[in-house]
């Protein structure tokens, strides 16, 4: 069993904090938007309801990663995340679809849209959106080390450049008149929606099917394990993530007929290879060795004994 723990104390309150003014901002959107007749302000409602589940989610898995792995929950709860991630990125995709919809209705049936509440709404939102990247900049993700807040860091900036986008429209139909600007602008922040959804959907899909993590080469990671001093050959090897940030191996490896005290030597730096390279930091590793005849130049198997021990990190 691993248990992973986070004290995660700072980030939990900043989180916290978060979701308070981004579920006062989504009303304040709400009600403005039917009051202006904006689209761009409920689709900018939309968006912030996104990141509110964002920063929620990130809340969650602050909290499960705390918890430690069990008899029933061998690997802790870093899937829990996962899963509540991708149905977060299919409600983003719907919302997206449903913004699309009504923006090629209003192109249709044009509605006159009132920019100056926009505007100040708008500002309003860059100005708690601004606070809230802050905060969690502040709280730990410069640093890159925890996703959770990383990726509700990258929200909350996404969100901000939009709601700034919004001000731009407001300006423009204040300045031309057209109201199709607000239907038009509600497209974009519809694309902005979509292509962070369809991201996740498929990130979360690949750790669900346990595919190989992203950016990591199996062929790369084969390659670094042959190159280790005693190493004779590697089969049999598969690479997964068990959470967002958590890398799996499992492998065979040939070696010589050696003793367990100097095969530790082997495992060892297989092991420091593999984390130093692709932060690959679970390690399932199985020895195997070939005695061999080798009386008249040839080799020939003549027995095969397995290392039956699994070696994990």
């Amino acid at each position: 069993m691993h248990a992973h723990v986070h004290s995660g104390s700072g980030p939990k309150r900043v989180l916290k904090i978060s979701l308070g003014v981004t579920a006062a901002y989504i009303v304040l959107l709400v009600v403005a938007g039917i009051r202006a007749h904006s689209l761009a302000l409920l689709s900018e409602a939309g968006h912030n309801l996104s990141d509110f589940l964002a920063l929620l989610l990130s809340l969650v898995a602050v909290y499960l990663q705390s918890r430690p792995a069990s008899s029933t929950k061998t690997y802790g709860y870093h899937r829990a995340g996962v899963l509540a991630a991708l149905v977060n990125a299919v409600s983003l995709v719907a919302v997206a679809f449903f913004i699309f919809y009504e923006a090629f209705r209003r192109l249709q049936h044009p509605q006159r849209v009132d920019a100056s509440v926009m505007m100040w709404v708008a500002a309003a939102g860059v100005l708690l959106n601004g606070a809230i990247s802050v905060l969690l900049y502040r709280s730990g993700g410069r640093s890159g080390g925890d996703v959770n807040i990383r990726s509700a860091l990258l929200h909350e900036v996404g969100d901000t450049l939009s709601t700034a986008a919004v001000i731009a429209g407001g300006w423009a139909i204040l300045v031309t008149g057209h109201s199709w600007i607000d239907s038009a602008l509600s497209c974009g922040i519809g694309v902005l929606i979509l292509w962070s959804g369809f991201g996740i959907v498929r990130e979360t899909l690949n750790i669900l099917l346990e595919g190989t993590p992203r950016g990591v080469k199996l062929e790369l990671v084969e390659s670094a394990i042959r190159s280790i001093d005693g190493v004779n050959d590697v089969h049999d090897l598969h690479c997964w993530s068990i959470g967002s940030e958590t890398r799996a191996l499992s492998c065979h490896i040939a070696i010589a007929d050696i003793p367990p005290s100097v095969s530790e030597r082997i495992l060892r730096d297989v092991k420091d290879c593999l984390q130093l390279n692709f932060r690959i930091n679970h390690t399932t590793i199985q020895f195997e060795h070939v005695e061999c005849e080798v009386a008249h130049g040839c080799v020939i198997p003549v027995g095969e004994s397995e290392g039956h021990q699994h070696h994990s990190h």
